[in-house]
């Protein structure tokens, strides 16, 4: 690593302070991306403000039919709460199944979606529930806020606070996933809302995006069945050592399948 100064804000106020002033400021949360990247010198920011000691960013709140999840809280607390097992047991199975123990144990929600890698499990919960990103400053809909490959809507200097989940009728997520990281190399969430079905893919494409043909196939009846004359785009799916876009394109019919026979 390069030198660089590190700081741990105790509030949302004092952390959005000190990434306006910094020269090259970088926020982190679990540390599960920028610590590595910063490790193997592919990142050499002047100054590191960890958000670990800011206790309002921890948390998980049920109001009404809204599922609140503070951006500092990690995979394991999310998968372990009974309030989100309860009201979206779908959210706290694809918590309990990123990465592995310890990863789950420092990862954190915010940090996941800010950061937002391609095959994250995260981005497509939260598109497909219609989810509602809060920042410092803000409020963003799910499905603007993941904007390209590792970006998004947010500012420089800007702090997600927390998540507001939509309670949906019935929700699955199924991925295939990489045996040893366990990122998707396809995952797809599928939701049965009162205004609709919505679907989301992550790890098939450049970013996390809201499935709309896949809506428009469920809109005549919520069946698997209903998905046979599906066929995702070749032409947008990545290829890679993992995969090829033809086998990618084949996966995502066949994980929304699954998450359409699950959530029945």
């Amino acid at each position: 690593m390069y030198e660089f100064s590190y700081h741990r804000p105790a509030s949302v106020a004092e952390a959005a302070e000190l990434i306006a002033n910094a020269a090259d400021g970088k926020l982190v949360a679990g540390g599960q991306t920028l610590l590595p990247t910063m490790k193997h010198r592919l990142a050499s920011p002047s100054d590191v403000i960890d958000l670990g000691g800011i206790a309002e960013l921890s948390g998980i709140v049920v109001n009404g039919n809204i599922v609140t999840i503070g951006a500092m809280t990690t995979h394991a607390e999310v998968a372990a709460s009974s309030e989100v097992r309860e009201a979206i047991p779908a959210l706290a199975a694809l918590a309990g199944n990123i990465g592995d123990p310890a990863v789950r144990n420092r990862g954190t929600l915010g940090g996941s979606i800010a950061n937002n890698d391609p095959a994250a499990d995260y981005p497509a919960a939260v598109i497909a529930l219609g989810a509602t990103v809060r920042t410092n400053r803000r409020e963003i809909a799910g499905e603007d806020f993941f904007t390209g490959m590792f970006e998004t809507a947010l500012e420089e200097d800007e702090i997600v606070v927390a998540v507001d989940f939509p309670r949906p009728e019935a929700a699955s997520y199924m991925k295939f996933e990489n045996p040893a990281s366990r990122y998707a190399i396809v995952g797809v969430f599928v939701a049965r809302t009162a205004a609709g079905p919505r679907a989301a893919v992550t790890g098939a494409t450049a970013c996390a995006h809201r499935a709309f043909r896949i809506e428009e196939s469920l809109q005549a009846g919520f069946g698997a069945s209903a998905l046979d004359g599906f066929e995702a785009p070749v032409d947008k799916m990545n290829s890679d050592i993992h995969a090829s876009a033809e086998y990618r394109a084949h996966l995502v019919k066949v994980m929304a399948q699954r998450a359409v026979a699950a959530c029945a």
